[in-house]
C-alpha cells in the first residue's frame, strides 16, 4: 500500500483521540479548532491553530497560568472575538456599542460574543454581535516588530443588552501604581510552551511592575504607553488572551498585548497597552462616531 493521503491521516488521528478519551473515562463533548493570536515575542499578525477538545480528559479542569476558573459572569465586560467557530482574541466592553481589544487582533470579518463563560455550552446569557467597524489606533504598525499603540476600538452593529451579566467597565483616568493588585482573564492557553486551551473563562491575580522593571525585562521594547503585570508564581496571560482586560481597582487599566515566550516567567511579566495613555483617543473616536 502507498502512503495514505492527509485526509486519511487526520481521520485516523481523530479516531485514536476519541478512543483515548473513551478509555480514560472521559466524555468528548466537543472538538473544535481554535485559532488564537500569538502572545509571545516576536508579535505578528498571525494565528496559531490548534485542535481543542472540550471535555473531562483530565481529573482536574485546566486553569489560566497560575490562575483558576472565574466565577461565572464575574467579568461581565469580557468579550470573545470569533471568526466562525475560531476564537481569535478577547476584548472588553466599554459601552453598549463599543469594545476595546488589541490592534493585532484585527481581521477582515469576525463577530463579538458577550456574556460568555463556557465556550462549549450555552447558558442563555450570550449575545453574538456583528461588527460595524474596526478602528485600530492610527499609530499602530502591523508590519513592524514594534508593539506600540496595540489598541483597537470595535463599533458593534447594534447595541448590547446590558444587565448584571453583560456590563461595560469604566476606563481608568489615572495610570496604575507599582504593586497594585489587578485581575487578568481570558480563554487562552493555561500551559506554556505546550498549549492547553480551557473551555471556561479563567482568571488570575497579578500586580503592576515598575516601569524600570518592565524595561529591564524587555530592553528596548517597552514604551511609556505600556504597562507590565505579573507575580512571583508566574501568573500571566498567554496565547489566546490577547485583547483581554487588565482590571485594577474595578477599572480597566490595560489591554493584553504581548509578553515572553514561553509565558509565565516571573522575571518577564505580561505587557499590556496602558489605557490611561489613550483616553483622549478613545473618547474622541467614540464621540465622533456615535
Amino acid at each position: 500500500m502507498g502512503r495514505p493521503p492527509p485526509a486519511a491521516v487526520w481521520i485516523w488521528t481523530l479516531l485514536l483521540l476519541l478512543l483515548e478519551a473513551w478509555a480514560a473515562g472521559g466524555s468528548m463533548l466537543r472538538c473544535a479548532t481554535l485559532c488564537v493570536m500569538t502572545h509571545g515575542l516576536p508579535r505578528a499578525d498571525v494565528c496559531v491553530c490548534v485542535a481543542a477538545c472540550a471535555g473531562h480528559l483530565r481529573a482536574q479542569e485546566p486553569k489560566v497560568l497560575q490562575g483558576q476558573e472565574c466565577k461565572a459572569n464575574s467579568q461581565p465586560w469580557q468579550t470573545a472575538l470569533f471568526q466562525g467557530i475560531q476564537l481569535l482574541c478577547g476584548g472588553v466592553l466599554i459601552d453598549d456599542r463599543w469594545v476595546l481589544t488589541a490592534a493585532h487582533c484585527k481581521k477582515e470579518k469576525y463577530t463579538v460574543c458577550l456574556g460568555e463563560h463556557s465556550l462549549k455550552k450555552k447558558d442563555g446569557t450570550e449575545q453574538e454581535m456583528a461588527v460595524a467597524q474596526s478602528i485600530p489606533h492610527p499609530c499602530y504598525n502591523s508590519s513592524s516588530n514594534d508593539h506600540s499603540h496595540d489598541l483597537m476600538l470595535i463599533r458593534l452593529r447594534g447595541r448590547a443588552s446590558l444587565g448584571s451579566k453583560v456590563k461595560p467597565i469604566n476606563l481608568a483616568d489615572r495610570c496604575p501604581q507599582t504593586g497594585q493588585k489587578c485581575t487578568i482573564s481570558g480563554w487562552g492557553t493555561v500551559t506554556s510552551p505546550q498549549e492547553n486551551f480551557p473551555d471556561t473563562l479563567n482568571c488570575a491575580e497579578v500586580e503592576i511592575f515598575s516601569q524600570k522593571q518592565c524595561e529591564d525585562a524587555y530592553p528596548g521594547k517597552v514604551t511609556d504607553s505600556m504597562v507590565c503585570a505579573g507575580d512571583s508564581s508566574g501568573a500571566d496571560t498567554c496565547q489566546g488572551d490577547s485583547g483581554g482586560p487588565l482590571v485594577c481597582g474595578g477599572v480597566l487599566q490595560g489591554i493584553t498585548s504581548w509578553g515572553s515566550d514561553p509565558c509565565g516567567r516571573p522575571e518577564r511579566p505580561g505587557v499590556y497597552t496602558s489605557i490611561c495613555r489613550y483616553l483622549d483617543w478613545i473618547k474622541k473616536t467614540i464621540g465622533s462616531r456615535n
